[in-house]
């Protein structure tokens, strides 16, 4: 097996969204901060870099959606504070 630079950014991706779900699940992270937020989106872009090089469909869809929704969680916060101010 051959581990390339582009699996390497996969697997820090994986890293990202894993590590961030556990950080919310033991109470050290808010699902409603910044950083929650961008390393998920991170996270999902990492992944579907490395989907360039050895697509799957199904890891494609979950990663666009999971970057979508991540996007989407970063304009509802610009505008909240935004708001607020």
């Amino acid at each position: 097996m051959n581990y390339h630079f582009y699996d390497f950014v996969g697997n820090l991706g994986v890293i990202f969204i894993l590590g961030t779900y556990f950080m919310l699940q033991l109470g050290r992270m808010s699902s409603s901060s910044v950083s929650y937020i961008v390393l998920n989106g991170l996270g999902a872009a990492f992944i579907l870099y490395s989907l360039l090089y050895e697509f799957n469909m199904s890891a494609f869809i979950v990663e666009i959606a999971w970057l979508l929704i991540s996007l989407m969680g970063l304009g509802r916060l610009y505008l909240a504070r935004r708001r607020s101010k």
